[in-house]
């Protein structure tokens, strides 16, 4: 009972820090965005440069995280050794790699479309080597049992990141002050710094972690360094084929968009601005993620579990449609999250929305694979959504610019969705219920149209108070149909 307390305590306060950083990290988004004009392309190199690093952390790091725990409590391994040969394999394949950044500088940010500012590429580059050496101290404080230190970190990190922003692109120009030297407008306005202070931000995590790097003294095992090398490469596969669905249209854009590489870095910055809007979804599904994951291996073993498997996926959707839902309602209000000139890419929140809805789904059905051991279809499933994600960018991006971007994420995830739901019924059938989640699709794509009409005929208070009447409407469907309010924890016994 007490590993249980203690599991379901390290799991909340895990879950809780990242939705707290998340949430916290969200607030860049409004002080970039007013800082950066959209037609200036400045957040569009922010949305281009850290597209790349997204991909790249997953690389550098290459799925030692999980091999790591799974070598440090595997009978037969010395885990001090363990420890220390993880430290010292991912502290080398850093290094390597910022000495060939640094060393290739020049023809690598041409490729990427920076011939004139390098600085953005290696400042960036260097800081996500330094992001994939601290993940295995990071995973260290998670094996020891320290969740407090590692949210505390993680959360310090990230607010130390939104002040300096805050500090140095609101506040200091607001006073006319340049730590640097005379105040010039052109000089703040270069996203380099809001990349210097993340590098500040990464290397100060890093000198919290001193106590945890100390495990270098345990020593290097070259056996072991095999044998976690030859578990962890089909993780690589797997995440970096994941990874490609959320980065690849930011990489891409520029290299198709059909105009100039500026009116392209404007474009690709109104599409990086609206879209952080719809990762309120994203933060949703991150919260269910942490509940929901020990809760599918934790009931594995009942009989009921298929079942339980099912209802879960059906609250799931309901529950996010609900959410999609405030967000078009509200849209009116949230859109100041971003400066105004980046409004009129609002248009790919729906869009955008509805994608991660299905790449929640896509999350539910992956545990049959996972409890099946069959863990080589997540990365064919992945694959096959890059695909269709970079063929539908390759084609529509010269056409449709940024809309396509929205629509290649659509496609790829919808694809992953039901390929995944078919073959996941042959090796692990499960009675989803499926008129029923078409139901509340139903609906809620009827609501989204009435939303749409109300928002574009009514005055801005006319329409939240039809959008709220239309809120209010779609949870009485859901308490009606299938969330009576007398089973409510607490509050059920005054409806009965």
């Amino acid at each position: 009972m007490a590993n249980l307390k203690n599991l379901a305590k390290d799991t909340a306060i895990y879950g809780l820090s990242s939705i707290v950083a998340r949430f916290i990290n969200y607030w860049l988004v409004p002080i970039q965005t007013q800082k950066f004009n959209a037609a200036g392309g400045q957040y569009g190199i922010i949305t281009n440069v850290y597209a790349y690093v997204s991909l790249l952390i997953i690389l550098l790091t290459y799925g030692m995280e999980t091999t790591f725990f799974r070598f440090m409590s595997k009978e037969g391994e010395d885990a001090k050794k363990v420890y220390s040969t993880t430290l010292r394999m991912v502290l080398l394949t850093s290094a390597v790699f910022t000495f060939i950044i640094t060393l290739f500088l020049q023809p690598i940010a041409s490729s990427m479309g920076y011939a004139d500012h390098p600085e953005y590429v290696w400042v960036m580059f260097f800081t996500v080597a330094v992001d994939a050496f601290t993940a295995i101290p990071f995973a260290y404080l998670r094996y020891a049992h320290r969740p407090i230190k590692f949210a505390t970190l993680k959360i310090l990190n990230i607010t130390l990141n939104i002040i300096l922003n805050l500090l140095y692109l609101i506040v200091l120009p607001a006073l006319r002050i340049n730590l640097f030297g005379i105040y010039d407008e052109h000089f703040t306005l270069n996203v380099v710094w809001v990349f210097y202070i993340n590098m500040f931000c990464s290397l100060a995590t890093l000198l919290m972690l001193w106590k945890e790097l100390k495990g270098f003294r345990f020593g290097f095992d070259m056996g072991t360094c095999r044998r976690m090398l030859s578990y962890t490469w089909p993780l690589l596969v797997m995440g970096l084929a994941g990874q490609l669905n959320q980065a690849a249209s930011q990489i891409l854009f520029p290299f198709f968009y059909n105009g100039t590489p500026d009116e392209a870095k404007a474009q690709l910055g109104i599409y990086g601005g609206c879209i952080k809007i719809a990762m309120i979804m994203v933060m949703i599904t991150q919260a269910f993620r942490y509940a929901y994951e020990p809760f599918v291996f934790g009931k594995s073993r009942d009989k009921d579990n298929k079942e339980t498997y099912a209802v879960a996926m059906k609250y799931y959707l309901i529950f996010t449609l609900l959410a999609f839902l405030v967000v078009i309602g509200y849209m009116d209000v949230l859109r100041y999250l971003v400066g105004t000139s980046y409004w009129e890419g609002l248009r790919v929140v729906p869009i955008v929305m509805a994608a991660e809805i299905m790449f929640g789904v896509f999350f539910n059905l992956s545990f049959w694979y996972k409890l099946t051991n069959r863990t080589i279809w997540g990365a064919w499933f992945s694959g096959i959504g890059a695909v269709v994600l970079i063929v539908v960018d390759v084609l529509l991006i010269p056409r449709y610019s940024y809309m396509a971007c929205a629509w290649a994420g659509f496609a790829a995830y919808a694809v992953s969705m039901v390929v995944s739901y078919l073959v996941g019924q042959k090796y692990y059938p499960i009675k989803y219920p499926i008129a029923d989640m078409l139901v509340y699709v139903v609906v809620a794509a009827v609501l989204f149209g009435a939303m749409t009409c109300v928002n574009n005929q009514l005055p801005l208070w006319g329409a939240l108070i039809a959008n709220t009447l239309i809120i209010f409407f779609f949870l009485a469907f859901i308490v009606k149909r299938d969330l009576p309010l007398s089973e409510l924890p607490v509050i059920g016994k005054y409806f009965r």
